[in-house]
């Protein structure tokens, strides 16, 4: 098995983010304009939007996976909260942990930056994340509106 490397977005990574968060996209059959995938890129990496980040997933020195996710107030705690955003691995690396590892990296950040509490949303026909979601979190009998 490849060993998988997870380490925070860099300014060089911009190709290769697009290509995966685009793919990401795409599963959920839906697409943003370019420029808000410059926009979020750019929030990704500056200094004027911290609670929002980023993680690379490599394998054999490329990029094959990426996570974001926002620690953001909660009213029901003190301190701030992590939601995981986005996740997303190459279809030819599934099964080969990357998205255990880019979980367990956000679940790490979020310990260190004393915000504990990690949270994300699936489709409930996205079988195969959730046989890793189903043992890496537990989950919850919260439906999501929005509008």
């Amino acid at each position: 098995m490849t060993d998988t490397h997870i380490r925070p977005l860099a300014q060089s990574d911009e190709g290769a983010w697009r290509t995966l968060w685009k793919a990401y996209l795409e599963y959920y059959e839906t697409s943003v304009p370019d420029e808000v995938y410059q926009t979020t890129f750019e929030r990704l990496l500056g200094p004027d939007h911290p609670h929002q980040n980023a993680l690379i997933a490599e394998q054999s020195g490329l990029p094959v996976g990426l996570v974001h996710y926002i620690y953001h107030a909660h009213n029901w705690r003190l301190e701030d909260v992590c939601y995981l955003q986005d996740l997303y691995a190459d279809p030819s690396v599934r099964g080969t942990g990357v998205g255990r590892a880019l979980i367990e990296a956000v679940y790490k950040a979020a310990d260190i930056d004393g915000h504990p509490a990690v949270y994300w949303m699936t489709q409930d026909f996205n079988h195969t994340a959730r046989q890793l979601y189903d043992r890496i979190g537990t989950l919850t009998p919260f439906i999501k509106y929005s509008r």
